[in-house]
């Protein structure tokens, strides 16, 4: 599955909230957040724990790539 997170940066920078701030707020590990810059996938319970702090949902902060395989 080919997954993108360029929604997810887009809305930091919208609420002004750095990457590791909302890595620190939502508790999870520095190579998680690395993970996600390469566009790798990630845990729902990850997923679950940002769009908590952001106060949004998935479809907020992730994008299935169509037509793309990894």
């Amino acid at each position: 599955m080919a997954v993108s997170y360029d929604k997810l940066w887009k809305l930091l920078i919208d609420k002004k909230i750095s990457a590791s701030e909302m890595r620190k707020r939502a508790e999870i590990a520095p190579n998680t957040i690395t993970k996600m810059r390469k566009e790798q996938e990630v845990s729902l319970t990850v997923l679950s724990r940002i769009c908590d702090v952001l106060d949004c949902d998935f479809g907020d902060i992730i994008e299935h790539k169509k037509g793309q395989n990894v």
